[in-house]
């Protein structure tokens, strides 16, 4: 057990220290749903099974074909004529042993027709290159079963996703830019016995070298609070005075040059730290506020009842200050001090998460749960990372499309630069409308061997690109004209923006180059697009980090990419 253990944190080293064992935890006991073995669905679930999800389920009834093998990684011409979903299955299992891999040769319609019910097994369902109509349907039963739903598609140069979520609750959302829980300006009781435990005039060099930065900042901002009427440096010129405050206690030589003192430099650097005040952030404020967090049920989940908790406690223990992280920033100081100090943020924040714990056995108690419902690790976890607590609720797609609750604002603001990225989701919009009208797409080729070629013979003979091209020679440029599907495709786009009542321009262009397209699936925008949806279904797996809400298009043509509220 040990050895296994040992073996897995060597294999998933890396990725261990952005999510931490409980995060790899929550992987490993996912099963992924994902429809459709296209290149963007392989190179999704690639980017799941290397990290090692527990297992994944590939439902997918088509058969592979040579233009699969010519764009697919995880197809070889060997796997030609056999189901798609068995195929890709196969391949991907073995880049790692860890994960079991299952496949469903039917299409995602037949399920929905026989037994709807087959997706709500999942920890989250994946669907790519789905039809308008399929990605609708299989929405609502997902959304009703609060199962997240993440759809993808990539088209020609562009990359498309939408994540589909009633309710996701983030514990650690790993801020980038995360300031320091120091309550120097509050400074609990602790933390005061600690720092006037220090005098740096009694001291020696090395020790007053090596005295922590924060401990140096807290003593000069009391003499500063003394002598400033209790009155906090606040704009630019009273914080530089309270930095050159500071320069002054650095020691001097015996000619009256200072010191080199680090640490003191260190405290004179991090003056704007010391001095943020300890306050609730306004997105925690909002959660607290909100209907789950005061409403709390027996059917409520253990994110809620914590955060509730934790209200309680910032109204009553905390005196309006959420719990203390309990961590603090490396700094310049012996070892010893560095622990000392360490151990005062640790201990303040074990007493605190202690103080939560009660609240939440308490809520439990009142909705007739045990009290070991929530554990004691969770509960430590929630208090460490509450002021960084994100809810994101998508809207559902059903919402999306209604004419009644179409989000016309952010299109039509979006619209007034004709080349934003919401153009390119207006664009694919109507490309979904044009196949429900001609069961294709426009500018898809329907290219058919002539009975002089051997159409599975020859693709064992020669790559998959050129047998696309010797077909085309033999069969002609096309079977039709995509330059007849230009007036169609643009009769769509019309009739989607009148139907929506929008009052926007798509330029010619555009509706040119998607009928090009042909509904291509170029294999360089399949792999960003499944480096980028596998990022966000980890997301949503583990509870870290904030996913995106709720629309996002790449654009691979001139390399960017939006984030939009549809």
């Amino acid at each position: 057990m040990a050895a296994t253990k040992a073996s897995k944190e060597q294999k998933y080293d890396r990725q261990l220290r952005l999510w931490g064992d409980h995060g790899q935890e929550a992987l490993e006991n996912a099963h992924v749903c994902l429809i459709n073995a296209s290149a963007t669905g392989t190179e999704i679930l690639k980017n799941l099974v290397l990290p090692g999800i527990g297992a994944f389920t590939i439902v997918d009834g088509h058969t592979v074909s040579g233009e699969d093998v010519g764009n697919n990684f995880f197809l070889s011409n060997n796997s030609i004529g056999k189901n798609r979903a068995q195929a890709a299955s196969e391949l991907l299992q073995e880049l790692n042993s860890d994960v079991s891999g299952n496949f469903v040769e039917e299409s995602p319609n037949k399920l929905l027709d026989n037994n709807p019910e087959f997706f709500n097994r999942f920890t989250i369902v994946i669907g790519v290159q789905l039809p308008e109509s399929t990605c609708l349907r299989l929405a609502s039963v997902l959304w009703s079963a609060s199962v997240p739903f993440l759809v993808c598609k990539c088209y020609g140069l562009i990359g498309y996703m939408r994540l589909v979520v009633k309710e996701h609750t983030v514990i650690e959302s790993h801020p980038d830019n995360a300031l320091e829980d120091l309550r120097l300006l509050q400074p609990f009781s602790e933390l005061k016995n600690h720092i006037e435990s220090y005098d740096l005039d009694s001291m020696n060099k090395k020790d007053h070298s090596h005295t922590p930065w924060v401990v140096i900042v807290a003593k000069h901002l009391e003499q500063w609070l003394n002598e400033h009427n209790r009155q906090l440096p606040k704009n630019y010129k009273e914080k530089e005075s309270f930095r050159q405050f500071i320069r002054e206690g650095i020691l001097k030589n015996d000619n009256s040059v200072p010191e080199d003192e680090e640490n003191f430099e260190e405290a004179i650097k991090n003056v704007n730290t010391a001095l943020n005040p300890t306050k609730i952030p306004s997105a925690v404020e909002d959660l607290f506020n909100s209907e789950a967090c005061n409403n709390i049920t027996s059917q409520t989940p253990s994110y809620w009842v914590m955060l509730r908790a934790v209200k309680e406690f910032a109204c009553k223990e905390g005196n309006g200050s959420l719990p203390v992280r309990g961590t603090i920033p490396d700094m310049i100081a012996d070892s010893q001090k560095f622990i000392n100090l360490q151990n005062v943020y640790r201990e303040k924040a074990m007493q605190d998460a202690l103080a939560v714990s009660k609240h939440v056995e308490c809520l439990l108690q009142s909705i007739g749960k045990p009290p070991e419902s929530i554990s004691d690790k969770d509960i430590k976890l929630f208090c460490k990372n509450s002021s960084f607590l994100r809810v994101v609720s998508c809207r559902s797609l059903g919402e999306e499309y209604s004419v009644d609750s179409v989000n016309k604002d952010e299109i039509t603001s979006s619209m007034d630069n004709p080349d934003s990225e919401m153009v390119f989701y207006l664009m694919l919009r109507s490309v979904d409308r044009f196949y429900q009208l001609h069961s294709r797409y426009p500018g898809k080729a329907k290219i058919t061997p002539p009975k002089s070629i051997n159409g599975n013979k020859m693709i064992r003979l020669v790559s998959p690109i050129f047998y696309h091209i010797i077909v085309t020679l033999f069969s002609g440029v096309y079977n039709y004209q995509v330059e007849d599907d230009i007036s169609k495709l643009k009769l769509c786009v019309n009739g989607l923006l009148q139907e929506y009542s929008l009052n926007v321009n798509i330029k010619d262009d555009y509706i040119h180059e998607f009928c090009r397209y042909g509904a291509a699936e170029p294999h360089t925008v399949a792999a960003f697009l499944g480096g980028s949806a596998a990022q966000e279904a980890i997301k949503i797996i583990s509870h870290q980090f904030v996913p995106f809400n709720n629309t996002f298009i790449y654009n691979a043509m001139s390399q960017t990419s939006a984030t939009l509220q549809l």
